[in-house]
């Protein structure tokens, strides 16, 4: 097999050579799978201590010693290292280490007993700092000890001697583990000629596939499942090879760490190797049936009808939606991208207000999760402020709100196959967007809690009234669209107006480029529309009445058209207009008129007439007599 070495194993064989103080930083906690035959096996799993450890022991260093500030300076993998090491700098070891405080006045500092080891010039010496995130609270709260410390470090590595070894010159080095650069202070490597710093990324795509080849992929399973299925797929690899891209695919930015994880996970579950993709499921939701797998092409056959129950006169928004859903079910959805942990779908709704986009995806997650409560709606006027993305994504450590976690990040925790509608997007606070970046393109992001969410099993549908109105050279709102309009010139000069506004307004193109093809113009609401809806409501109000109080409505036609008239008279205000009028000039009159003829249940009512112009409005009732 051939060897696979990471990004960053290449840049430590090259600047170790020549740099004193590397840092290595982001997944320092996590364990790596070493790339060359030495020490210890080609391909075998370690933490990154032990990993160093092996390297610099196969490169000819006399000693290697690891710090952190909770148990001092120890080496469990060599221990006659760490005692070389205390002679070396004139300490001793206590209960199996040499125990230093990272700051202090006094001369057995870590600190101190660095510089010591950089500066001798008879044995090889790395000293690898771990947890360096932690020596200090923050950057900005250092005391003058803090500052000490560090610029001892920094002196330590300006002056660091070479040492003639039999491999050759080598120069003693000091390696900080740290989980995000600005945890140290920025004067520390900024503009720092003698350091060098090198970003651990996740396993890469190949690192990834490399677990599942070879004898690699038995251990996924438990011996009696593989030996049972392993026969079918040497005569089809093809399929085998079709279920490793797909895991390939779903495990994107796990660490090592999970995927060992995983790994167990499999094998204690006895997952057969078909089903080796709903480990991902049960690893990153702890559910074993993903409900998107239940979904079928059948189920989606009736959808526009369901839609159109609910969703009058938008043939054209629902089609589009419907096309977006049926690539996510069909898994369609990534395979024009290299990404395949990203939402199942993106959906961008513009049109004029009561159009039904909130409805749209009400109705969606109905159909798609049985429940329109699926759907977890932001209103994004609430997240203007520049701190807003603390309230929707979780505060960080030591900020108030820190054990709350964020308003979307623990309902996508709670729920992550949903909907999320994020209203009037436009309002949001560009720290929100740079967010929304993060997870269209990556399906995923961390927490101020440091967990990480996943969003590849939702649908994102962001709503937004852009290009309804537009500002003219004098800056004054004027509309861009109108009634009189037909759909085709409605959409044409809405998505214009969006294009523009991202583009050349906000200056965030690459924020238009995520959403891609997905922006779904609702059309207005006309005339026909209207009085479908009007209708739906008025239909819904007399069943709820039949049904919860046994009581039933008749409306005569000529009033029935009187209530059309005037609910539809002012479609400005699309369907929430209608629904405006229907409680105005139908549910407040009707109330009124049964509550002053003491009508609370079995009941047959004939409304006769509708007095809209009177103040408040009013309605001619009877009650049917028995037998007419």
């Amino acid at each position: 097999m051939e060897t696979l070495v990471s990004k960053w194993h290449r840049e430590l064989e090259l600047f170790s050579g020549i740099k004193p103080m590397l840092i290595l930083e982001g997944n320092v906690l996590d364990q790596y799978r070493y790339p060359v035959a030495g020490s210890l096996k080609q391909d075998e799993i370690v933490p990154l201590s032990r990993y160093l450890h092996t390297y610099f022991k196969d490169e000819g260093y006399d000693q290697i010693v690891f710090y952190s500030n909770l148990v001092g300076f120890v080496n469990p993998y060599a221990p006659e290292m760490l005692t070389r090491y205390a002679a070396m700098t004139g300490t001793e070891i206590s209960q199996g280490a040499i125990q230093a405080e990272f700051k202090g006045n006094d001369a057995n500092t870590a600190p101190n007993v660095i510089r010591r080891a950089m500066s001798q010039r008879n044995q090889a010496t790395v000293t690898v700092m771990e947890m360096a995130s932690h020596y200090i609270t923050t950057p900005e709260r250092m005391d003058q000890q803090d500052v000490n410390s560090f610029n001892i470090l920094l002196q330590s590595a300006l002056s660091s001697a070479w040492v003639r070894t039999p491999n050759g010159k080598k120069q003693n080095l000091l390696v900080m583990l740290v989980n995000k650069l600005n945890d140290l202070p920025a004067w520390f490597y900024l503009n720092n000629p003698v350091c060098k710093i090198l970003e651990l990324d996740a396993p890469s795509r190949e690192e990834r596939k490399r677990m599942l080849e070879g004898d690699n992929l038995a251990s996924f399973f438990s011996g009696t499942v593989y030996r049972r299925d392993l026969p079918y797929y040497q005569e089809h690899p093809e399929e085998l090879e079709r279920i490793r891209e797909r895991f390939v695919g779903l495990t994107e930015g796990l660490s090592f760490t999970e995927l060992e994880e995983m790994r167990l996970l499999s094998r204690k579950e006895e997952t057969p190797i078909r089903d080796l993709c709903t480990v991902v499921d049960l690893y990153k939701y702890g559910i074993k049936e993903n409900p998107w797998s239940t979904l079928s092409v059948e189920s989606l056959k009736t959808a526009k009808a369901d839609f159109e129950k609910r969703i009058k006169g938008q043939d054209a928004a629902l089609e589009r939606t419907l096309d977006v859903v049926k690539r996510a079910v069909t898994g369609m959805n990534g395979v024009n991208s290299s990404s395949t942990g990203k939402p199942k779908g993106v959906l961008f709704y513009a049109g004029p207000t009561g159009t039904g986009k909130t409805e749209t995806a009400k109705a969606l997650a109905e159909k798609l999760f049985g429940d329109e409560r699926a759907c977890v709606r932001f209103d994004m006027s609430e997240y203007g402020q520049s701190h807003s993305d603390q309230k929707l994504m979780g505060a960080p450590p030591g900020y108030v709100g820190y054990e709350a976690g964020g308003q979307l990040t623990n309902a996508v925790k709670e729920n992550p196959f949903c909907i999320l509608l994020f209203d009037e997007i436009e309002k949001a606070h560009s720290s929100i967007l740079d967010k929304f970046l993060q997870i269209l393109e990556d399906g995923r992001m961390t927490d101020g809690q440091g967990k990480t969410v996943y969003f590849s099993e939702t649908i994102i549908i962001f709503t937004s009234n852009l290009g309804i109105y537009v500002k003219d050279a004098f800056g004054n709102r004027q509309p861009n669209v109108t009634m009189d309009m037909d759909y085709s010139e409605v959409r044409t000069r809405v998505r214009s107006a969006i294009e523009d506004y991202f583009k050349l307004e906000l200056g965030r193109p690459e924020i238009l480029n995520r959403i891609g093809e997905n922006i779904v113009v609702f059309d207005y609401i006309r005339k026909d529309a209207a009085k479908q809806i009007l209708k739906s409501q008025v239909n819904k109000i007399t069943g709820n009445l039949r049904e919860q109080k046994n009581i039933r409505i008749r409306i005569e036609d000529f009033a029935y058209q009187s209530l059309e008239d005037a609910a539809t008279f002012d479609l400005s205000n699309g369907g929430r207009g209608i629904g405006n009028q229907v409680e105005a000039l139908l549910v407040n009159p009707l109330s009124r008129w049964m509550f002053d003829n003491a009508v609370t249940a079995d009941a047959e009512l004939v409304i006769e007439g509708f007095d809209t112009a009177a103040n408040p409005p009013a309605l001619r009732c009877r009650i049917e007599e028995a037998g007419k």
